[in-house]
């Protein structure tokens, strides 16, 4: 392995970069357990709430599509700063909103605002020494994720406390201070190379069609964030269902105690940079399984249930966290002039699983209830472990010894 001589990147910054990244995409996951409350208060149907969660998914994969690209072109610092601004206006827009178009108009806002968290990740890789490169793309990616864990469980404490309003508002504040405390903290940088934007969004789909790392990476972690989505989208229906008959309380707890699997991100870097990509990878997809395979058996102890389920969350939270430091890793190496578009691409394939997950999740659990979704989340990681055969068998030359 070549070392460079390069300063690493400090702990400081990657501290900085991991709670930034997890607050920015925080924003995107305060509205999913408040569906509720804010359609009752701006006089959304039930039938329309569910564009409350799709406006700000649809809105951050057009970011991932047309903006996060930028972070080849355009300086940033300046990039992440602006988005930013922006995103603090759609949350206190959201905070303020009294009519359903003015809410979801914010969330359209806050989910193109909020890819600023996909132009921070390839900053810890500009800034890591190629040998430490995935473990601190690790680090960064267990803020991320753990932000997207965080925000449901605080979002519906705060709203049962001082209403959906403080929620969006307090986060409307936070992002601010973050925009101006990253744009004093962060280094400039200024890609090399000057692209046209239009020959940049063009060069997404050639980038995409030549680059098989890239398009190998984004399937694994596609199914296990559609299995991941679904997961999620169905077990609290589960958790408040009379079985289990646990309290929004309750089920934020369940959340919370998830979150554990997101240590499993700077193992699976420091694996990656020792050159285990292929095994970790194998693991990873198998966790994912076995995740959906734990709930399976179900004893007659509703505490036992709970906790089979605790396990079975965390497993997957460790296979979804590993598996996407191990891709972001292999994609980072691929070279600095196109790390923000790969990431991009990456990101969008990603959140289309995760969309497909939750859709599936919802209709399979109503057509055949718990044992049906499990099965049906099982099949994604599964899937994604046919495929890894297949890369055993052909050994990709792009992956070396990963």
């Amino acid at each position: 392995m070549h070392h460079s001589t390069a300063p690493d990147i400090s702990p400081g910054m990657v501290r900085l970069l991991a709670i930034s990244a997890g607050l920015i995409v925080a924003s995107l996951y305060y509205s999913q357990t408040l569906v509720g409350p804010i359609s009752a208060a701006t006089g959304l149907s039930l039938e329309t709430a569910g564009l409350i969660v799709t406006l700000t998914q649809i809105g951050y994969a057009l970011g991932l599509v047309f903006i996060v690209p930028l972070g080849d072109l355009l300086e940033n610092r300046r990039l992440v700063f602006v988005a930013l601004l922006a995103t603090s206006a759609a949350l206190a827009l959201a905070a303020l909103s009294s009519s359903a178009w003015m809410f979801l108009a914010a969330s359209l806002g806050i989910g193109l605002g909020s890819v600023a968290a996909q132009v921070l990740v390839p900053f810890a890789a500009h800034l890591s020494r190629e040998e430490t490169r995935g473990y601190n793309v690790g680090k960064v990616v267990s803020g991320l994720l753990l932000g997207i864990m965080v925000a449901r469980p605080a979002a519906s404490l705060i709203a049962d406390h001082g209403g959906w309003h403080l929620v969006f508002g307090l986060a409307s504040c936070a992002i601010l201070v973050l925009a101006f405390v990253l744009r004093s903290r962060l280094p400039q940088r200024v890609p090399a190379h000057q692209l046209g934007y239009g020959r940049l969004i063009g060069s997404l789909w050639t980038l995409f069609a030549t680059t098989p790392v890239l398009r190998r990476r984004a399937a694994y972690q596609a199914g296990l964030f559609g299995s991941f989505s679904l997961f999620w989208t169905v077990t609290p229906l589960v958790l408040a269902s009379p079985h289990f008959h646990l309290s929004q309380t309750g089920i934020a707890i369940f959340a919370l105690v998830g979150m554990a699997g997101a240590i499993a991100s700077p193992v699976a870097g420091r694996l990656a940079d020792q050159g285990h990509t292929l095994t970790a990878t194998a693991v990873a997809l198998a966790l994912g399984v076995i995740g959906f395979a734990l709930p399976l058996y179900e004893p007659a102890s509703r505490m036992l249930s709970i906790g089979i389920l605790v396990v079975a969350s965390i497993v997957l939270d460790m296979a979804v966290a590993a598996n996407l430091v191990l891709g972001q890793r292999a994609i980072f190496t691929l070279g600095a002039e196109v790390r923000s578009r790969l990431n991009g691409i990456y990101f969008a394939l990603i959140f289309s699983g995760g969309a497909l997950g939750s859709a599936m999740g919802g209709w399979v659990y109503a057509h055949h209830g718990w044992h049906g979704a499990l099965l049906a989340g099982m099949a994604f990681p599964l899937a994604g472990l046919v495929y890894w055969f297949s890369e055993i068998a052909g050994r990709p030359a792009a992956f070396g010894k990963a």
